[in-house]
């Protein structure tokens, strides 16, 4: 897209955004000053509403080129709604459960993925025949929304594992939430993140079907999708059935999300398959 000022500068502006409400956050651990937790959120809640504005803006500029689709078909369109979905379920979380704390540990990601996506090719191409579906946008939301779950949930076992290393179980004001809390957590956003993985599966099953006549191909990426949900269902199962919390759940959650980058970077570029259009290339 040419032009002295498009979607993919305004992004790039977020980038940095989401960079200060991550120091925000960080200075909010290291100084215990109640200001920089508010400006985190602030900074937070202002980036979300520009970032969602530009990715409105990507998608009208696809209708410009005379495309006309939602900015979900490459590396780089996935990689900046990823992010956006990071930081809204954060703003959710911290909205709900008051600890702003949590954003030291969960808006590193959402800026990574921006940086990451920054590297990639930015033009706005025509879709492959097999990506025009109106399945593509709610196979898209339901997965990466999953894994924005995914994502918290891996962020907080971390912190989990980071307030029990020495053996503390207290609950002080802005600092880390107390173990128990963070445990909640991490199921929560586990089993938030496994719903929606599972919606993601059934709407790209049924969107194969009508782009490839097949509901299942073993495609390298739907094959580690798969693995994915079951390893998210070994985490449920021991939590629900095996009663399994704390420092256990805490590392699953964070070996799950490990599943996860590989399933969403890995497959990619070390496989290839039907979604190797997810490269960008």
């Amino acid at each position: 897209m040419t032009g002295t000022f498009n979607s993919s500068l305004l992004l790039s502006g977020t980038t940095f955004a989401y960079f200060g409400a991550a120091l925000a956050y960080l200075f909010l651990l290291v100084f215990k000053k109640e200001f920089f937790g508010r400006a985190g959120t602030a900074i937070t809640l202002a980036t979300v509403i520009v970032h969602l504005g530009a990715i409105i803006w990507r998608w009208v500029e696809s209708y410009q080129l005379g495309f006309g689709h939602a900015p979900f078909s490459n590396l780089f369109e996935s990689l900046i709604f990823f992010s956006w979905t990071i930081a809204v379920v954060y703003l959710i979380i911290e909205r709900v459960y008051k600890h702003q704390s949590i954003g030291a540990f969960v808006l590193p990601l959402a800026f990574l993925a921006m940086a990451y996506a920054g590297l990639q090719p930015k033009e706005i191409r025509p879709l492959l025949p097999a990506l025009k579906s109106n399945w593509l946008i709610a196979h898209v939301i339901t997965c990466f929304i999953g894994y924005a779950g995914f994502a918290l949930a891996a962020g907080l076992g971390l912190m989990y594992l980071l307030k029990t290393a020495g053996g503390s179980t207290g609950d002080k004001p802005g600092l880390l939430p107390s173990p128990r809390v963070l445990d909640n957590l991490i199921y929560q956003n586990v089993v938030i993140g496994f719903l929606l993985l599972s919606a993601g599966i059934i709407t790209g099953a049924i969107w194969a079907d009508q782009a490839w006549g097949t509901y299942w191909s073993w495609d390298p990426k739907e094959t580690w999708s798969l693995i994915t949900w079951f390893v998210y269902a070994a985490i449920l199962h021991a939590r629900m059935v095996r009663g399994w919390q704390g420092k256990r759940i805490a590392v699953l959650a964070i070996v799950g999300f490990g599943c996860v980058l590989f399933t969403y970077f890995g497959v990619n570029f070390l496989l290839s398959g039907l979604h190797s259009y997810a490269t960008g290339k």
